[in-house]
C-alpha cells in the first residue's frame, strides 16, 4: 500500500531560478507549482526579462495566465498572427486567455522588467507550445 503525501501549506523562499522554454534569456524565480509544492490547479512565479530581450512566440494550451508588472516596461504582440500589440508598466495587470499566441519583450535596452505570473497550469512548462512560425511574422532576419 502506497502512502499519500500530506496536502498542506508550504512556504517557498525565493532563490531557485529556472529557464523556461520561451527564452534562454528569461530568468524565472521558482514560486508555486506542482513540482515544488504539489499544487494541483495553479502555478505562480516571478519573471525578470533582461534589457532588450524577448521570448519566442508561444501559447499556453488550455491554461489562462494572469500577470502583474512589478517594475519596468514591457511590450507584447498577441493574437492569432501576433497582429495586436500592447505595452505594460509597473502596476499594470494583464490577462492572457488560454491558447492565445503571444510574444512578450522588454521595451527598455537599459532596465530589466520584472513581473509576477500566475497560471492555471500547476506544471509551469507543460502547457507551453512554442510558435516559431509566428516569430517569422515579426522578426524575419
Amino acid at each position: 500500500m502506497t502512502q499519500q503525501k500530506k496536502y498542506t501549506c508550504v512556504k517557498v523562499t525565493s532563490g531557485e531560478r529556472f529557464q523556461g522554454m520561451q527564452s534562454a534569456d528569461f530568468n524565472y524565480f521558482a514560486g508555486i507549482s506542482a513540482e515544488n509544492v504539489g499544487a494541483r490547479m495553479l502555478c505562480m512565479h516571478m519573471l525578470t526579462i533582461p534589457p532588450g530581450k524577448r521570448a519566442t512566440a508561444h501559447l499556453h494550451e488550455g491554461h489562462e495566465t494572469a500577470i502583474y508588472v512589478l517594475s519596468g516596461h514591457a511590450g507584447m504582440w498577441y493574437g492569432e498572427n501576433l497582429e495586436e500589440h500592447m505595452t505594460m508598466e509597473a502596476g499594470d495587470f494583464l490577462f492572457i486567455p488560454a491558447g492565445m499566441p503571444h510574444l512578450p519583450f522588454n521595451l527598455s535596452n537599459t532596465e530589466s522588467c520584472t513581473a509576477i505570473l500566475a497560471r492555471t497550469d500547476p506544471n509551469e512548462q507543460e502547457s507551453v507550445v512554442l510558435r516559431p512560425d509566428l516569430d517569422q511574422l515579426k522578426f524575419a532576419e
